[in-house]
């Protein structure tokens, strides 16, 4: 009989390789920020040196308002990558969100693989743990385990329906999470936040988290990676690979995910990730009311280069569209990107 330890390593593995290699992007369903524009301002009455980035994230100041999404550990490929990308983000002051650590927490032989905070010790790190986990044995001792072991600074619940229903090795029950929600954020030692994986978080659902003590949200929308693709790719069930295609545009996007959270609350720290290409995009998510813009596999294939140049030369180019974005609507500053009144709904 398989190891499941040995499984999620392979499955992690798996995860990497077609996240590179393979078409797993939504079709039909786009971000929704394609749908936005900034009205120029001709005179911003601004230098553009003086244009800046500062952001605040859980009572943290950070150089950029922007976070590496939580990708990948639990392998030595994915420790490579993730060192490539704790240093990165070190130098250009991003946050950075670990991969599910699950598998650390089962397994330490891999705690290894998610222990970055020597080569990220200014920036927050947040760990990362499937919730539904919370129905396979996973409590706050498990969840504390995976902080203590990131060092990190906050913990993000991963919730991930359709992926596990099509994960050949997939935990499906789903059931009574809410209330074990509320119960782990009594006991972990960090602010917990959730996030999505791809599909968006609804008004409703936000409204019950926030209702239930969540401190932070990523709506991680639809318009990127579709984690239905990834593992039909995965799958050698016939049937599974057809109904995938049936999944081609599920989803909420982005921006309108963005949105209905910001509505029901004007004040829960919100990360915008789910398909964001460039710096304007980032701009467009923070002008929508996000406090984050989350960059995940689009930074991927740099991640993996041996010369990490690639990485940071990725990285500081997404930092200058923002700028430039921000210099193009006389925006100094993230709160006043943030207030403008300068982005437009294309009619």
């Amino acid at each position: 009989m398989n190891d499941p330890k040995d499984m999620t390593e392979k499955r992690k593995t798996e995860h990497i390789r077609i996240s590179l290699h393979e078409d797993v992007e939504g079709k039909n369903i786009s971000t929704g920020l394609e749908n936005y524009r900034f009205l120029p301002d001709a005179l911003p009455e601004l230098s553009f040196k003086d244009v800046n980035l500062t952001a605040d994230f859980l009572g943290k100041t950070m150089r950029t308002p922007f976070l590496i999404s939580s990708m990948t550990g639990g392998t030595e490929t994915a420790h490579k990558i993730n060192q490539n990308l704790a240093s990165a983000a070190q130098e250009r002051g991003w946050a950075i969100g670990l991969g599910s650590m699950r598998a650390a927490v089962e397994k330490e032989e891999l705690a290894y693989t998610f222990q970055m905070r020597k080569r990220a010790p200014d920036i927050p790190i947040i760990a990362n743990v499937g919730a539904v986990q919370l129905n396979y044995g996973f409590g706050p001792d498990e969840c504390n385990r995976a902080v203590d072991i990131a060092e990190a600074d906050a913990l993000v619940l991963h919730l991930n329906t359709l992926q596990e229903v099509f994960q050949p090795e997939g935990d499906t029950d789903f059931s009574n999470l809410l209330s074990k929600i509320e119960q782990l954020i009594r006991e972990v030692s960090v602010p917990v936040g959730v996030k999505e994986v791809g599909m968006g978080i609804d008004k409703a659902s936000a409204e019950r988290l926030i209702a239930a003590g969540v401190q932070f949200i990523d709506v991680a929308g639809a318009g990127g990676t579709s984690w239905v693709q990834v593992e039909s790719y995965r799958s050698e069930d016939a049937a599974r690979k057809k109904a995938a295609e049936a999944f081609l545009d599920w989803g909420i996007p982005t921006a309108d995910s963005i949105l209905s959270v910001r509505e029901l609350s004007k004040d829960i720290p919100l990360i915008a990730s789910g398909g964001l290409k460039h710096g304007v995009d980032a701009a467009k998510t923070l002008a929508l009311g996000a406090d984050l813009a989350g960059f995940g596999r689009s930074l991927l294939q740099s991640a993996v280069e041996k010369n990490a140049d690639a990485l940071l030369l990725q990285m500081d180019r997404i930092e200058f569209e923002l700028k430039a974005a921000m210099f193009g609507i006389g925006a100094a500053n993230i709160d006043e990107l943030k207030a403008t009144n300068r982005l437009i709904k294309k009619s």
